[in-house]
């Protein structure tokens, strides 16, 4: 198979399991989005990604995939053109494969390979930052407030998703804060149970006893 016949392939085995995540099939859905990866080349290390959009293509419930969804930005080299949908399609089924997932890691794990290939993918973007938020750590937290922040320039203006993104945002910022402070000053106490077992140890208290002469 050549990439385009690939790509085909693809592109085949995302709506089938797209319908069948619609139909709760989830299990099935899973394979056939891995298996639609498996015929795509993988992403070139050393290539900036390609800035494509591929938000329209969530295999949720309440919305219909589109037959055809491989609109790209206008690309005059053919296999420009081709990299770019093989971009797109990797990105789109990562997030799909991400929907998903059992845990809020592999849902972030697998929207990082999304926006890899598509950064400004808005989808993935809310939902690495929805599962960042539900992980609840500090790390995670910022990672949150850094998605949410670039969600701001690239949502519409006076969309409904802006002005949820803006309230999650200021929401954010205090538990990012007491993440911040809590895990500050565990570290801190850890660091000091560390040193009074260091400074606890034979050899230390042999040199300070006063009865040592050596």
């Amino acid at each position: 198979m050549d990439v385009s016949e690939r790509l085909d392939k693809a592109n085949e085995l995302k709506l089938e399991g797209n319908e069948l995540f619609k139909a709760s099939k989830w299990n099935e859905a899973l394979v056939s989005y891995r298996t639609a990866l498996g015929y795509l080349p993988p992403r070139k290390p050393s290539a900036e990604p390609e800035l494509v959009q591929a938000n329209s293509d969530s295999p949720e419930p309440s919305q219909q995939p589109p037959a055809g969804d491989l609109a790209v930005d206008a690309v005059t080299d053919p296999s420009d053109l081709l990299d770019s949908q093989c971009a797109k399609a990797r990105a789109v089924l990562h997030a799909n494969i991400a929907t998903g997932q059992e845990n809020h890691d592999g849902v972030v794990d697998e929207c990082s390979q999304a926006l890899s290939d598509d950064p400004h993918y808005v989808k993935a973007l809310q939902r690495r930052a929805t599962s960042n938020e539900r992980i609840d750590t500090w790390t995670s937290l910022a990672s949150a407030q850094e998605d949410y922040k670039l969600l701001l320039e690239l949502l519409p203006p006076g969309s409904v998703e802006l002005s949820q993104t803006k309230k999650a945002l200021r929401s954010l910022e205090p538990r990012a804060r007491a993440a911040q402070e809590k895990e500050t000053a565990e570290m801190m106490g850890k660091l000091k149970g560390l040193g009074n077992t260091i400074l606890g140890m034979p050899v230390f208290r042999e040199f300070n006893d006063p009865s040592h002469d050596g």
